[in-house]
């Protein structure tokens, strides 16, 4: 297969010395944060320029943290640079981190999907910078499900947290550089950005239409085939279903101990799902939800990318669940919080409520989908 040569920000490390040069700088990095030669752009910034502090998103600087394990201030041993957490009780900038540093880097794959918390510890950043008067720089990274497929549901601002906000589509088909431009715009942020682009990228690429290498964005999307599914079954972190957390194809896997396979799958082939195939397994989770017990559900197979809507799909297996098994299934709160975790994830509580069916939502969504694409093409930095 010939795939397309496209470079990322931080392979284009020239255009750095002039915001970066003589200023003392910070970056907000994971192991994502590799230039085509897997190079860490921790390493490549340290011995370019003078990098004070290290910022850590959900999973930690070196990615060896689950979903949701608490992220500490640390010393990084390889550079011996403070790495400040960035994610939990400091997912807003303290003035001690503003402190660290004259000018904000920032360099993470994100995933596409709105539920993505990397998104947020951008923004949150932005906003601190903005206050502070700091300059931020974004290296630029492909969005590795295209950069021209919107889907899914547009996020009510009621519903904002940091799972979502900015009243993103679940599937927004921006880069994270274009996202952080329509960010800027959308707090209305005085705020000096500057975004290094991407050479070579086309918006209708996927990630595995470049040469770019697949490093995970975080444990639990280890191909890209899981994150393509991940846009849809995402919202079962919001019920008592495991979404596969715990097997080798998370996001790709839904059941539980209470499900029957065989007449889910049946289910679900009576429901039109275009390029997307439900077959029925079953599946024992190492770790989250139903730990050392045998669930029964599906795997979602997406057999024509260029059909397939896996923010739909995902939504239309939600609701055959719940039809199919009213007294086992549960929509559910996360630990120490009030409001219903799907909430959070749809962006609106209609579909919970019984207030719209999942055709209804998809249907309903169009018009904003539309909508979106419009108002964001003032921010594209690719054809």
């Amino acid at each position: 297969m010939n795939r397309n040569h496209v470079l990322s920000g931080v392979d284009q490390l020239k255009r750095l010395d002039t915001p970066l040069s003589g200023r003392r700088v910070g970056l907000m990095t994971n192991p994502t944060g590799v230039d085509h030669n897997l190079r860490s752009t921790i390493d490549l910034l340290h011995a370019r320029f003078r990098l004070t502090a290290l910022f850590a998103p959900e999973h930690g600087i070196r990615g060896d943290l689950q979903a949701g394990a608490a992220v500490t201030d640390v010393t990084d041993p390889e550079t011996g640079i403070p790495v400040f957490s960035a994610y939990g009780d400091k997912s807003h900038f303290t003035p001690e981190m503003l402190e660290a540093f004259d000018v904000l880097v920032f360099d993470i794959q994100d995933v596409g999907a709105r539920f993505y918390t990397y998104l947020y510890s951008l923004s949150y950043a932005m906003e601190a910078c903005a206050k502070a008067g700091k300059k931020v720089v974004v290296l630029d990274r492909v969005n590795p499900l295209d950069g021209q497929t919107r889907a899914g549901t547009i996020l009510d601002p009621v519903f904002a947290s940091f799972v979502g906000d900015y009243e993103l589509p679940t599937r927004y088909g921006l880069t994270i550089g274009e996202y952080a431009l329509y960010v800027r715009d959308y707090l209305k942020l005085d705020l000096d950005l500057t975004v290094v682009p991407l050479a070579g990228w086309q918006r209708w690429m996927l990630l595995d239409d470049t040469d770019l290498p697949w490093v995970l964005p975080s444990p639990n999307l280890p191909t890209l085939e899981s994150a393509l599914c991940y846009t849809g079954t995402c919202i079962f972190e919001g019920t008592n279903c495991s979404e596969g957390r715990g097997t080798t194809i998370p996001f790709q896997v839904i059941g539980a101990p209470y499900m029957d396979a065989a007449a889910l799958e049946k289910r679900m082939a009576e429901i039109s799902t275009p390029g997307i195939h439900f077959r029925r397994a079953s599946f024992c989770p190492t770790f989250s939800k139903h730990q050392s017990r045998v669930c029964h559900g599906v795997q979602m197979h997406i057999t024509d990318r260029h059909l397939a809507d896996p923010t739909s799909a995902g939504l239309l297996l939600c609701e055959a669940i719940r039809d199919m098994y009213p007294d086992h299934f549960q929509m559910i709160r996360w630990e120490g919080e009030k409001e219903y975790a799907i909430d959070k994830l749809l962006g609106t509580d209609a579909f919970r409520k019984g207030q719209k069916s999942a055709k209804e939502m998809i249907l309903d969504a169009a018009a904003g989908l539309e909508a979106f694409g419009r108002e964001t093409e003032q921010y594209h930095l690719y054809q």
